[in-house]
């Protein structure tokens, strides 16, 4: 079972940053990392970012590459996210979970409470 809590979203105007975390309290993710999704009003929820069990090697949707920067700290428990020159269409919920990739593990549903991120033009 895993517990996965979000944090550090906000209102903010375009161009400006966020820094989200993620507190994941599991007894073990097995060899999943982590990664970020984010689901806006009427959408689907879509793959933003991964980070493997190594912290190594990352992955981003096109959306976001450049822009946004995932990190996990060295004991994996935590994992960061930090959002860049916003735009209005990063306006979402984000939520983090479990992940190969872009891949979450099969049948999962234990997502979080998610933060909410809102960015004005």
């Amino acid at each position: 079972q895993v517990q996965l809590a979000e944090s550090g979203g906000g209102l903010v105007q375009a161009g400006g940053s966020l820094r989200l975390s993620c507190a994941v309290s599991a007894r073990s993710l097995g060899n999943y990392g982590m990664g970020w999704f984010r689901q806006a009003p009427g959408k689907e929820r879509e793959f933003v970012a991964a980070i493997d069990l190594s912290g190594r090697n990352t992955a981003y949707a096109d959306s976001v590459k450049g822009r946004f920067t995932i990190s996990r700290n060295n004991r994996g428990n935590t994992v960061y996210l930090q959002m860049n020159s916003l735009e209005p269409e990063d306006t979402a919920v984000y939520y983090c979970a479990p992940s190969r990739g872009r891949a979450l593990p099969s049948g999962f549903s234990s997502w979080g409470q998610g933060t909410q991120v809102t960015v004005s033009s």
